[in-house]
């Protein structure tokens, strides 16, 4: 069953982006704006998944998503199909399966607690970026620039919204641990 909520909470996501409350800046106004993040809520989906399923539950949805992606289902924030193996991006898909498991494997080492889920959360971002640079690498050996115009596109421009849907996750990840009492 939480195989199958990653799967499609994993799907639902790639098109839904983040936004965050900020109070307005200019003086003697108290009104508050809302500012999008520049990522989608794709990495929180993997990680609550984690959270809140464990490692093998993470493991097999997003297992399922790339194969769906791949087999040409157009889950993929930009489409699917075999094709997007040679996608600088797909290196980063294929993080979410090590980091999906990472973070459920961490998790469940021990009870609840708002920092146990923020490591197991921040871990399988990691582990997500690890795999996404490494893929990075090996596609783009020959041509050092692209490397450094893909690093910095997929990598450092998106991680301090990666960071705010992080942390999110590891809050909701914790109150919804708490009340399902596991």
């Amino acid at each position: 069953m939480w195989a199958l909520s990653g799967l499609l909470l994993t799907i639902a996501s790639t098109f839904i982006q983040p936004s965050v409350v900020l109070p307005s800046l200019t003086s003697g106004d108290s009104k508050i704006a809302i500012e999008p993040v520049s990522v989608t809520l794709q990495i929180g989906a993997v990680l609550l998944t984690g959270c809140l399923g464990g490692r093998n539950a993470a493991l097999l949805s997003q297992i399922a998503y790339i194969a769906l992606g791949l087999s040409g289902f157009g889950v993929f924030y930009q489409g699917g199909g075999l094709n997007y193996l040679r996608s600088p991006a797909f290196g980063y898909l294929i993080g979410f399966v090590p980091g999906a498991w990472l973070c459920g494997f961490l998790a469940f080492l021990k009870p609840p607690s708002l920092e146990r889920m923020a490591i197991s959360c921040f871990g399988g971002l990691l582990a997500i970026h690890l795999v996404g640079i490494t893929y990075l690498t090996a596609v783009q050996i020959p041509n050092f620039n692209n490397f450094q115009v893909f690093f910095w596109q997929y990598s450092i421009q998106v991680i301090s919204g990666q960071l705010l849907v992080v942390c999110a996750t590891a809050v909701i990840a914790t109150i919804s641990r708490k009340l399902l009492f596991y």
